[in-house]
């Protein structure tokens, strides 16, 4: 018989073990909503907390039961449109590119993040226009200085829109300079995918970094190293699986199936001495279940799932223990 090779398992996401380009994630594909709306939001992760939950799950073992479970909560302050950008096919590679963006937001802290200019389109002059367009989607800012954490600069994101293109278009025109709300765009009991940046750690060797075992005391220059880097007769060539130090954390993930267990006030979740790390609340509560990537104060992108389970999942959310 052939030898039976095993190729490699898992998943080239998390190589090269670099830092990610900036704070807060980029989202490569997002699931686009039937309806006219945005395909995700962006949050600020507050902490994570044990809730009292009743499990009403099908085919759970612990059905109509009161369960622990460990819970993120994330601020989502009120989003506004910053820009509308059309795209059109290019005729070379038949690819989708931007042909026109027009900037529609007066948001006075953008100056912090871009460079606006004095000219202005106006939007409403590409209606009879749509039909030479192939996609319209929105560039979305957030208002940190309504949350809890002591910042100005927004954030800066491109966001799809769910619809037909005159759907499309006549959303973002509706939605000038005004707040979106997360309650707008996600609803409870459903999944999104958490996309972000993850907690720094800087520059580590290879025992914590890749968590190999330490070598033995007989073994000779020290301890913590890696025992071999490769075969003899390969010299100056090192694979990449072989554990060396380097950058670990602030690295770009996604989880995918977060489950949304609540959404409501801050005065639902706020504590009179605030957060650690964090602060007091002011704006839409977040509650998924289970954790997300990044420490406290770090910009969550939460999109639609792009693959969502087929089992039913249905936590009612009680109370907050810890």
């Amino acid at each position: 018989m052939p030898n039976i090779l095993f190729p490699r398992h898992g998943s080239m996401q998390v190589w090269p073990r670099k830092r990610a380009k900036r704070i807060y994630a980029r989202v490569r594909y997002q699931a686009v909503p039937n309806e006219a709306k945005l395909a995700g939001f962006p949050a600020y992760k507050v902490r994570m907390v044990q809730v009292l939950v009743l499990d009403n799950s099908p085919n759970s073992m612990t059905k109509n039961e009161e369960i622990v479970v460990p819970a993120t909560i994330l601020e989502a302050p009120p989003v506004r449109i910053f820009s509308v950008r059309f795209y059109k096919r290019s005729d070379g590679d038949n690819t989708l590119k931007v042909a026109d963006e027009v900037v529609v937001s007066n948001y006075k802290e953008l100056s912090r993040k871009v460079n606006l200019g004095k000219s202005k389109k106006d939007l409403s002059s590409f209606k009879d226009k749509l039909s030479d367009y192939e996609d319209i989607t929105v560039l979305i800012h957030t208002q940190p200085a309504l949350a809890g954490i002591s910042k100005k600069k927004p954030e800066i994101m491109e966001v799809h829109l769910g619809g037909s293109l005159e759907d499309k278009f006549n959303y973002a025109l509706n939605n000038i300079n005004k707040d979106i709300k997360v309650s707008d765009v996600l609803s409870e009991m459903t999944f999104v995918d958490a996309h972000a940046v993850t907690k720094g750690h800087g520059f580590q060797g290879a025992i914590k970094r890749f968590g190999i075992a330490l070598k033995s005391h007989k073994a000779q220059k020290g301890q913590r190293g890696v025992a071999t880097l490769g075969p003899w007769n390969a010299q100056g060539h090192i694979m990449y699986r072989v554990a060396h130090a380097g950058q670990m954390g602030f690295h770009q993930r996604t989880e995918l199936n977060k489950f949304i267990l609540k959404i409501g006030s801050a005065k639902e979740f706020n504590r009179e001495e605030g957060f650690e790390h964090y602060g007091i609340l002011k704006s839409d509560v977040l509650l998924l279940y289970g954790s997300v990537p990044g420490p406290s104060k770090r910009l969550v992108h939460l999109m639609n799932a792009s693959r969502p389970p087929k089992k039913k999942v249905s936590l009612q959310f009680l109370k907050i223990i810890q």
